[in-house]
């Protein structure tokens, strides 16, 4: 038997102040306008929430606002907001398998969520604002279950000046002219966790390349062009391999401020200026954030210590485009991995690292040298099949390693379970 962690615990553990399983959130409709300048936030959330147990109190994660208002089903509701909690007491409780629409107003300046990633969510940027919301940064920005098992739709309305392009999660149903300013309205049909919803606000020039639309600084028009220029062939290559794209759309924005790393989120990337070097120089991270549509975004983790699911599939994607486009073969990147990790320490658990690791570069590369291996080990008419299969079969679901592990072992006679066991539970790294 695969070892297995208890998945709540281990959640918990890793964010204990994030998510409330009580209650699930169907849809949140976001109401926001923006003043860049000011950075000053007006709000209106409106969150339809669903009882899994009797409930007297609902507790939201949301960060550092002034609360102008809150009511559960048009009726005023009392309400307490402290250390990034909002506990609100519906004028009524709420019994088991009810939904109630929870109403709150607020206002003030969106400050980042500390984190020992330093500060998540909503930013600003010299001219304009961008959400970077993963892990636990959405609480930032609006009133949230924030745990990436409790996926809802979104509509987000932000209104902000006119010279500034808004940009945010799905499809833009409506933009509506003021005096000054610009109301955009995007509708986010298919489900999503918070971490993944995002707003980008910039003075972009809009592009289509090869059926990928870009966002970027005018003056970077070229360079962007050429360096996001072979999204096509990814999209194709990504479809061959994980089957259909899984949303309406998909965009890259890249902010006209440098940023440390790219950003996913549903429906979109975020890259930095830097990315944007003119030789293609970012080009493996590029590949890495499409391939999260599928695998992080359309297939979510049910909570966090299965990071592997998202971050090991998307790394292990850029080595297949490497091979694909001419580049280093998957086989190369692997022995060059596993050369390197052999260096290092050997001190967690792949399906469980833990909090402090979640995002450490072991995480990303033995997930994909555990990809690679079970490869290796059933060959490529067992595995496409099979990885096709699993975005297919879980699309616009959460997943859990147990879930990966039984789904491979239905494709193939060959046991699995000794493979998968000894690179997702055991701290030495196996053999190549």
């Amino acid at each position: 038997m695969v070892r297995q962690p208890h998945l709540g615990l281990a959640m918990t553990a890793y964010f204990p102040g994030h998510g409330d399983h009580r209650y699930g959130v169907t849809h949140y409709d976001l109401r926001l306008a923006y003043r860049v300048a000011a950075n000053r936030l007006d709000g209106t959330a409106r969150l339809t929430v669903s009882a899994a147990e009797p409930l007297g109190v609902l507790d939201l994660d949301f960060g550092r606002f002034r609360i102008l208002g809150v009511s559960v089903d048009d009726l005023a509701a009392r309400y307490v907001h402290a250390r990034g909690k909002l506990r609100v007491t519906p004028p009524r409780p709420l019994p088991a398998g009810a939904q109630a629409v929870v109403e709150v107003r607020y206002a003030g300046s969106p400050v980042p969520v500390p984190s020992r990633w330093g500060g998540l969510g909503w930013e600003e940027l010299t001219d304009g604002a961008l959400v970077a919301g993963q892990p636990i940064g959405a609480p930032s920005w609006f009133p949230c279950n924030d745990r990436p098992g409790d996926k809802a739709s979104y509509r987000i309305s932000v209104t902000t000046a006119s010279p500034y392009q808004v940009i945010a999660n799905g499809v833009l149903v409506a933009r509506r002219r003021g005096a000054g300013t610009t109301t955009w309205i995007y509708d986010q049909a298919e489900p999503m966790a918070t971490y993944l919803a995002s707003v980008q606000i910039g003075r972009y020039q809009l592009s289509d390349v090869d059926g990928v639309r870009l966002a970027h600084p005018a003056r970077l028009a070229t360079r962007v062009r050429h360096d996001f220029g072979r999204q096509g062939e990814m999209m194709a290559l990504f479809e061959e391999l994980f089957g259909p794209y899984p949303f309406s759309g998909y965009i890259v924005v890249v902010a006209d401020d440098d940023l440390e790393i790219p950003v996913e989120a549903q429906g979109m990337s975020i890259f930095g200026r830097n990315h944007a070097d003119g030789v293609r120089g970012s080009e493996r991270l590029v590949a890495h954030e499409l391939a999260h549509q599928w695998f992080g975004n359309s297939l979510t983790v049910a909570c966090w210590n299965d990071i592997w699911l998202q971050e090991g599939f998307a790394t292990y994607a850029e080595w297949l485009w490497s091979q694909a486009s001419g580049g280093l073969p998957t086989a190369g990147h692997a022995q060059r991995w596993h050369q390197r990790l052999a260096m290092l320490p050997q001190d967690f658990v792949l399906a469980d690292p833990g909090a402090g690791v979640l995002f450490d570069d072991r995480v990303y590369k033995r997930g994909a040298l555990t990809l690679h291996a079970l490869r290796h080990a059933v060959g490529d008419e067992v595995f496409v099949p099979a990885l096709r299969a699993w975005a297919t079969e879980h699309r616009h679901g959460t997943v859990t390693t147990r879930e990966f592990a039984a789904h491979v072992q239905r494709h193939t006679s060959r046991p699995v379970v000794p493979l998968l066991s000894a690179w997702l539970y055991d701290k030495p790294l196996p053999p190549p």
